[in-house]
C-alpha cells in the first residue's frame, strides 16, 4: 500500500528539518554567518542557503524524473568532493579576512527614520580596489549571493542518495517532485533556525568581548576547514584512492 500525498509531504518537511542539522551543512553555514552579526542578517543567511538547496535539489529531480535515470557512483561522489574542497575554502577565506585587509567594523544604515548599526567583515581588497567605499552595495549582493550558491553545491551533492531513495519507493513523478519540494521547504527552515541559533554567540559577543567575538569566528573557520578535510579523507577511502 503506497503512502498518500499528505504522508509523503509530511516525511519530506520532517526529513528537510533533520537534513539542515548534517555537520557539512552547519559547517558551511557556520562560516557565512561569521562575516557578519545580527540575527536577522543570520536568519536570513541560512534561509538562503535552504533556497539554493532547494533549487539544486528539484532541478536535479526534474531531470532524473524525466529521463528515468540514475545519478552514478562516480559522479555522485565527486559531487561530495566538491562540497569538501567548498568548506575548506569557505574556512580559509574567512581566516584570510579575519587575519589581513578584513577586520570587524561597524556598518550603518538607515531605514525610514530609524537607523541602526551591525558589525561585519569584508573580504580583503584588492590595491586596484582601494579607493572603493565601503559602504557601496556591491558586497551585500555577495553577501547575499554566497548563501545561495553554497546551498546549490550542497543540493547537487545530497541528491544523489536523496534521488535513489526517492525514485526507489515513489512511481509517481508528480508525488516524488511534491516529495523533494516539501523536503526543501523543511530545509529552509531548519537551516534558518539553525543559522540563527549559531548567530546568537555572535551578536552577543560582537557588542560586548571583541576576543570572544574573534574566537567565535575563527573556531567556525577552522571547524569548517576540519569537516572539510575530514569529508575529503573519507570520500577518498570510499573511492580506494586512500587507503
Amino acid at each position: 500500500m503506497s503512502p498518500s500525498p499528505l504522508t509523503l509531504l509530511g516525511l519530506g518537511f520532517a526529513l528537510g528539518l533533520r537534513h539542515a542539522l548534517d555537520v557539512d551543512h552547519l559547517a558551511a553555514v557556520s562560516t557565512i554567518v561569521s562575516r557578519g552579526a545580527g540575527l536577522w542578517r543570520s536568519s536570513l543567511a541560512g534561509a538562503l542557503w535552504g533556497v539554493g538547496h532547494t533549487a539544486a535539489l528539484l532541478a536535479v529531480a526534474v531531470v532524473l524524473i524525466a529521463l528515468e535515470v540514475r545519478i552514478p557512483p562516480a559522479l555522485g561522489l565527486a559531487l561530495e568532493l566538491g562540497v569538501a574542497l567548498m568548506l575548506i575554502a569557505l574556512g580559509a577565506s574567512l581566516l584570510r579576512a579575519l587575519w589581513c585587509g578584513g577586520p570587524l567594523h561597524m556598518h550603518a544604515h538607515e531605514h525610514g527614520a530609524r537607523i541602526h548599526v551591525h558589525p561585519h567583515l569584508h573580504d580583503p581588497l584588492p590595491v586596484r580596489h582601494a579607493s572603493h567605499s565601503l559602504d557601496g552595495h556591491g558586497h551585500h549582493v555577495h553577501r547575499t549571493a554566497r548563501p545561495v550558491l553554497v546551498g546549490m553545491v550542497h543540493g547537487l551533492a545530497g541528491s544523489a542518495g536523496l534521488m535513489l531513495a526517492v525514485l526507489a519507493t515513489i512511481p509517481d513523478p508528480a508525488a516524488a517532485l511534491g516529495y523533494v519540494a516539501a523536503f526543501g521547504v523543511g530545509s529552509v527552515g531548519g537551516m534558518a533556525t539553525m543559522s540563527t541559533l549559531l548567530g546568537l554567540p555572535l551578536a552577543w559577543a560582537a557588542d560586548r568581548f571583541r576576543r570572544l567575538d574573534t574566537a567565535l569566528r575563527v573556531s567556525a573557520a577552522v571547524a569548517s576547514v576540519g569537516v572539510g578535510l575530514w569529508l575529503a579523507w573519507g570520500i577518498g577511502t570510499e573511492a580506494g584512492i586512500l587507503a
